[in-house]
């Protein structure tokens, strides 16, 4: 039984949100320190999903501003934390890639000097989004940084980043924290009652993000509830398809949420930008201005559906996880414990190779949905593979 009101990292400042990193943090203090060699112009910080990398980098960029070497306080640490430092440019994309005009305009930010702070330092939150041509683009401007310049790229590998990249920066991998720091840091950051915050540590599996998404939403709790109700439910075919349909629709609605509130206001932000309703206006230009804009709604709402899905098969893998874990008696605590009864039903009418083989189709749909492969095709192949029944003979 894991203690959430327990101490989450002996870490302070701006390090205190890092838990389970702290191998990771004392490089990162070493190098604000200014040790010898410890210090480079360009990092590229790996870890698993909901690590903590883009926390992280914008940590390790606070305390490189900060006089006191990152302590949290000072009007520097909480403009770097709050994204609205002048030399710390923050590149979180909503987008599906980063282009080659993006990565130059970022090129060019970076060849200039600091204003305020004592580094000029770019943070690419989503570096493995960056295109061929645009990985071309910021090898120049890595090979040849200027003197007080720091890049920060964050990715879940380094596979994920072009190998010329990877070689001229230091690399800092993340570990997955343990469901205790995080349940931990949930309750003393954001408030969390310590048994809803272990239940959501432990759902989200070490993922901090998400953990801290499902403690605080109750339809997201909801939503991850129906999602691992679907394996009980993939009697036939039809079943299967439907059971795609359910997941499609859930995704959709998920990103529409998220997107509704931004997509009005940028909307209008931009008319009034164009004097639209005022004698000065274009109409030509204006209207290819608003077909611009719904191209790029149009992308971002792609992305997050797209997200939501890959959320969804993380969950069915938990689900199969346990199975697998019941059928080989490992001892290991399972993920789902208020599900348990449907787990062993599971786990007695099918074989550990049969498990096997449905989680390995979780993931080949995962691939699948990364290689454009249209999503509800994908998913509907996979919940087919899903629906068969392995029975034990």
């Amino acid at each position: 039984m894991v203690d959430p009101t327990a101490e989450a990292s002996p870490l302070t400042g701006v390090w205190s949100d890092l838990v389970g990193q702290s191998a990771a943090v004392a490089v990162l203090q070493r190098a604000v320190r200014g040790d010898t060699h410890a210090m480079s112009h360009a990092w590229l910080i790996t870890g698993p999903p909901g690590s903590g990398r883009s926390n992280a980098a914008r940590a390790f960029a606070a305390a490189l501003q900060c006089d006191q070497g990152g302590c949290g306080r000072c009007r520097s640490c909480r403009m770097v934390l709050g994204g609205s430092h002048p030399d710390v440019t923050l590149v979180s994309t909503e987008q599906l890639s980063i282009g080659v005009k993006e990565v130059r305009d970022l090129a060019r930010r970076s060849m200039m000097s600091p204003t305020v702070g004592r580094w000029q330092i770019v943070v690419v939150e989503d570096a493995d989004r960056i295109t061929e041509a645009g990985a071309n683009a910021l090898l120049k401007s890595i090979e040849e940084p200027a003197p007080a310049t720091v890049w920060l790229l964050c990715a879940p590998t380094p596979d994920d980043v072009i190998v010329t990249i990877r070689s001229r920066a230091r690399s800092l991998t993340l570990t997955t924290p343990a469901v205790s720091e995080v349940a931990a840091l949930l309750v003393r950051r954001d408030g969390i009652d310590p048994q809803t915050a272990e239940q959501a540590a432990r759902a989200a599996q070490g993922h901090i993000g998400r953990a801290r998404h499902l403690a605080r939403d109750e339809k997201a709790r909801a939503r991850r509830d129906d999602v691992l109700r679907i394996p009980m439910r993939l009697a036939t075919v039809a079943d299967c398809l439907r059971a795609a349909s359910v997941v499609m629709a859930s995704a959709q609605e998920e990103a529409a949420e998220q997107t509704a509130d931004i997509e009005v206001r940028e909307r209008a932000e931009l008319e009034q930008a164009l004097g639209m309703g005022t004698r000065g206006a274009r109409p030509r230009h204006t209207e290819a201005a608003l077909k611009d804009l719904a191209a790029e709604q149009k992308l971002r709402v792609k992305r997050l559906e797209r997200d939501a899905i890959d959320r969804a098969l993380t969950e069915l893998t938990t689900w199969y996880r346990d199975v697998l874990s019941v059928q080989l008696h490992s001892g290991a605590e399972l993920v789902n414990i208020a599900l348990a009864d449907g787990i062993g039903v599971d786990a007695a009418r099918t074989t550990p190779d049969r498990t096997i083989a449905r989680i390995d189709a979780i993931l080949a749909c995962r691939e699948a949905l990364a290689g454009n492969v249209a999503p509800l095709l994908a998913v509907e192949a996979m919940m087919v593979i899903l629906g068969r029944q392995g029975t034990v003979a």
